[in-house]
């Protein structure tokens, strides 16, 4: 029998959506492009790492001298006046015999960069860029303009509160490459933490004083694979003395991948809840399928799962509009611009802000997108967990600081599959749900478990900067803080 899963891919094929800023304003792609909407894995095991280092083999690192100063952007085609902190990229050889290479961007604060944190931020897919989706769409210093030539400065941009690092990864996202092709087709969870891992310790090489400085993980979507287990692979080597010991504090992820059985009943709650199905096609849903691991479809399952049909919906901000052709000039009730992807896919692909950037210096095949078929069609299902929990859970034991964030208009990866995520951990509550505030308003709520903090963000999709970049910019002032956010 195949599984449920198999069922709701075969629906959601013909459930076209507009992907936000992966494509620009003429393609859509069906939702099984998603890890929800694939087929299950049969294995449930977490990424683990000997506490002795017994099997530890040390990481490449690579001679750095002049590579930061080649890496300092002096300014970015179509840059606003009064930009007031600096400004690298560039890359970093993880695997010198595979000729494998990673793309970052890095913002320091305006002031007092020399002694504020510092942050990597990871955007999922997976395959999809933290660079074009994460630094120039949502919490990056710069908007793209309507223009696709200009930029605007973000006045909610997370440099603000700390030096922002934003990471392309695994190789074949975005700027990021290999020269071995076959590379690409062994692209999985454990690969992309090895080479996350190993950029760190050589970006720590070629920018040596932020070496002993707060470092915190970042990220949302298929990150919530990606920051748990880099994490985890950083406390773990961080037994061993003879390597650069990383000062991991704390992990924060949004509307995050934790937990595929809860998200996919927490994803047909969400859309119940907000009247994308009856309430035959929910109730036969809920009484005949079973989501868990390793489960079979019965034919009263595929009877209702293939009643599903959420429409043409743009699934990342459920009351958004769609990026039309040509633009409506429609924005979000937050004031998001749905064909922002657009933009930017038009300013990184033009030379001069390529080399503005130090990026494609090796003449990459094809257009920069946001978003890497190459990587999200071969991607390792069969070794990549079906659920982050155990990670997390160690993660806290070690006393990391530990964020789940949620914005509650997103449907692609709903704050109802976060918070039944959440609940698994089965920790207990030090800080009852409440709401909190800024700029005299609710800006969502939060509630603070024995290790972690749970925190949704009201009128957010799924790139919660992107569509409330000030209550965004609250909560992650809130989360290096170490405090919840705000009461009033």
């Amino acid at each position: 029998m195949k599984s449920a899963f198999h069922i709701i891919l075969f629906i959601c094929c013909f459930t076209i959506i507009k992907i936000h800023g992966h494509g620009g304003a003429t393609k859509y792609v069906p939702l099984s492009r998603f890890p929800m909407f694939r087929a299950k894995r049969s294995i449930e095991r977490p990424i683990r790492a000997s506490t002795t280092g017994t099997y530890y083999k040390p990481v490449y690192v690579s001679p750095q001298e002049g590579l930061r100063d080649a890496d300092k952007i002096s300014s970015l085609p179509g840059q606003p006046e009064g930009v007031e902190f600096d400004q690298y990229s560039g890359y970093v050889t993880v695997d010198p015999k595979a000729g494998r290479a990673l793309f970052y961007y890095f913002v320091e604060s305006p002031v007092g960069a020399s002694h504020k944190p510092l942050v990597l931020w990871l955007n999922g897919g997976p395959g999809c860029s933290s660079f074009g989706d994460g630094a120039m769409e949502e919490l990056g210093p710069f908007r793209v303009n309507k223009d696709g030539s200009t930029l605007s400065q973000n006045k909610y941009a997370w440099n603000n509160e700390a030096n922002i690092l934003f990471l392309e990864s695994p190789a074949g996202v975005g700027f990021s490459y290999s020269n071995t092709s076959s590379d690409y087709d062994k692209s999985g969870d454990q690969r992309t933490a090895e080479d996350s891992y190993t950029f760190l310790v050589n970006w720590l090489e070629r920018f040596t004083e932020y070496k002993s400085r707060d470092f915190y993980i970042t990220g949302e979507s298929y990150a919530g694979h990606y920051v748990p287990q880099l994490a985890y692979t950083i406390l773990q080597n961080n037994y061993i003395t003879n390597q650069t010991i990383i000062n991991l504090k704390g992990i924060a992820i949004g509307n995050a991948l934790i937990d595929d059985e809860m998200n996919s009943v927490g994803t047909i709650d969400f859309f119940w809840t907000h009247a994308f199905i009856s309430d035959e096609t929910y109730n036969g849903i809920r009484l005949n399928c079973n989501f868990s691991t390793g489960a079979n479809e019965t034919e009263k399952c595929a009877l209702y799962l293939n009643q599903m049909d959420i429409g043409n919906t743009y699934i990342y901000d459920i009351y958004a509009p769609l990026c039309l052709s040509p633009p409506s000039g429609k924005v979000s009730f937050g004031g998001f611009d749905p064909c922002t992807g657009d933009y930017i896919a038009n300013y990184l692909n033009i030379p001069g802000v390529q080399k503005a950037f130090h990026a494609n210096s090796t003449g990459l095949p094809g257009p920069w997108s946001a978003c890497s078929d190459l990587i999200t069609g071969e991607w390792d299902w069969d070794n990549s967990p079906t659920t982050m929990l155990p990670v997390i859970k160690q993660l806290i034991e070690s006393g990391l600081r530990v964020w789940v964030y949620s914005g509650d208009t997103d449907g692609r990866i709903p704050v109802t599959s976060t918070r039944y995520s959440v609940s698994r951990l089965g920790l207990p509550v030090k800080t009852p749900w409440y709401p909190w505030y800024t700029q005299g308003e609710v800006g969502g709520y939060a509630v603070g478990y024995d290790g972690l903090a749970l925190v949704t963000v009201r009128g957010a999709g799924h790139l919660v900067p992107s569509y409330q970049p000030a209550r965004a910019l609250t909560l992650f002032t809130s989360f290096l803080k170490g405090k919840l956010p705000p009461s009033s």
